[in-house]
């Protein structure tokens, strides 16, 4: 069908902080059933350029605001890649966004050369002959990619999706010219942005399409409680804007690969996996095990756990905890655990392989986010058969059949929704929990309905595929 140049910070397997990653790192191969041709770039980290020993440079120029910087393309994981090697902007120590001291300073710079790069790539193809047909860029990093070809006069179609509309990459207006913008388009409905620059909002107003991560979450942006600023913007190109939802690694994120595997046709292996889990954390729960693998912040409703933890404790619920972040929050979960022996278990950090422990082994996966542009943890619950109780906001809205009396009455249940993200309706949630868990004929059609969900990234890449092939026709 085409060639499309993916333009991204982060990567899964290079390097990841989150779920921007696994999506990047996910649709090439999922779009290649499709019929696309993909290649991802991102920055050359020190972290990752190790990988890229060997590799051929297909892309230079002596100046990459402020040193040079080369293209280097190889193959990791089947990934078509290509490095973006500029060791004044990429080579630190530290992560691919902040140092020792915090966030780096100069992130405007450093990712507006990656923006740069994209588009000089979109225009110019590279010297091994390849060239996109189309220009995909992900989030505020890859922003101004979109913008760097519209203001040059290119008529490439462009793609930005919004993971998070939470992070803008603002810039002070004196920025202007060292981030090679134009002038005269520092206005209102273009590049200006409350007195300054952002790179989110010079790629939403230059993209052809504008695509977010959940179908509810598009919705969201356009309203001024989840627009963050930009609401007016998204507002504006309402008729652009498509919501896509991401997909789940099945290879990686199924309960047929743990150490007691079990699926939708043979679940008898769930109980040994919960058996397990509970013999591993000390915990002798009567209840539903509900687990939290999270980042630990008011914005995933975290702090609303601590509130209602002791009415569901006494009914006799029981909580496993995975995630770290906010130091308040990790201190009332670890005082939370110290009053409820036996029933509640919190480790402070991140494994994976625990995750999939806990997945496996519990019964019901809170997500209480206060927004959620898609949400990648109540999906794995789905896929093992952990029924989620999510706040009906986002990507959680769109793949959560709550128990009501209409869905159970059709048999299609599979988990629990909440509205408005608050203790009341949260604590509410999990005393419906507590009620269907006790109706064990119930919950056994809800786990088998949640792990027939199909979630898998063909559909969403089909949407993709969809969108790509309206703008290059």
């Amino acid at each position: 069908m085409g060639r499309v140049l993916s333009v991204a910070s982060e990567c899964v397997p290079l390097l990841k902080t989150g779920g921007l990653a696994d999506v990047v790192g996910a649709l090439p191969g999922a779009l290649a059933a499709q019929g696309w041709e993909m290649r991802v770039l991102m920055p050359g980290y020190r972290a990752v350029m190790a990988r890229a020993e060997g590799w051929p440079e297909l892309w230079s120029t002596p100046d990459l605001f402020g040193g040079p910087g080369r293209v280097l393309a190889g193959e990791v994981a089947g990934i078509s890649m290509l490095l973006l090697e500029a060791p004044h902007l990429y080579d630190r120590e530290g992560g691919p966004y902040s140092g020792p001291g915090g966030d780096w300073p100069d992130n405007d710079m450093r990712f507006a050369a990656l923006s740069w790069a994209g588009a000089a790539i979109a225009q110019e193809g590279l010297t091994d002959g390849w060239r996109p047909d189309l220009l995909h860029a992900h989030d505020w990093q890859a922003g101004y990619a979109p913008a760097y070809l519209a203001y040059a006069g290119s008529s490439l179609p462009t793609v930005l999706t919004i993971h998070n509309i939470a992070f803008q990459g603002f810039s002070p207006v004196s920025q202007l010219y060292a981030l090679r913008l134009p002038p005269e388009q520092f206005y209102p409905d273009a590049l200006e942005y409350f007195g300054g620059l952002s790179s989110l909002k010079a790629g939403l107003v230059t993209a052809s399409k504008i695509t977010t991560v959940s179908p509810s979450y598009a919705g969201e942006l356009a309203r001024a409680e989840y627009g963050m600023g930009l609401q007016g913007v998204i507002a504006a190109r309402a008729a652009d804007v498509t919501g896509i939802l991401n997909g789940v690694d099945t290879a990686i994120w199924s309960p047929d690969l743990g150490d007691n595997p079990y699926s939708a046709a043979r679940p008898k292996g769930k109980a040994k996996a919960r058996a397990a889990l509970c013999a591993e954390l000390g915990l002798d729960v009567p209840g539903p095990l509900a687990i939290v693998v999270s980042r630990l912040t008011d914005q995933k409703g975290i702090d609303l756990i601590p509130q209602v933890a002791d009415r569901f404790i006494a009914a006799g619920g029981g909580l496993a905890v995975l995630g770290n972040g906010d130091p308040g929050l990790e201190a009332q979960l670890r005082d939370l655990a110290a009053r409820h022996p036996g029933r509640v278990a919190v480790r402070i950090g991140y494994d994976e392989a625990f995750s999939q422990r806990l997945f496996a082994g519990g019964d019901a996966v809170l997500v209480p986010s206060r927004f959620e542009p898609c949400g990648l943890t109540q999906m794995y619950g789905l896929r093992f058969g952990t029924l989620p109780v999510v706040a009906a906001v986002g990507g959680l809205a769109d793949t959560v059949i709550t128990a009501n009396p209409v869905a159970l009455a059709a048999g299609v249940a599979t988990g629990l929704t909440f509205h408005p993200t608050d203790a009341q309706a949260f604590g509410l949630a999990l005393q419906r929990l507590i009620d269907l868990y006790a109706d064990q004929n119930l919950w056994a059609q809800m786990m088998r309905n949640a792990m027939r969900q199909k979630l898998d990234w063909e559909a969403s890449a089909a949407r993709y595929a969809a969108l790509y092939a309206g703008l290059v026709a």
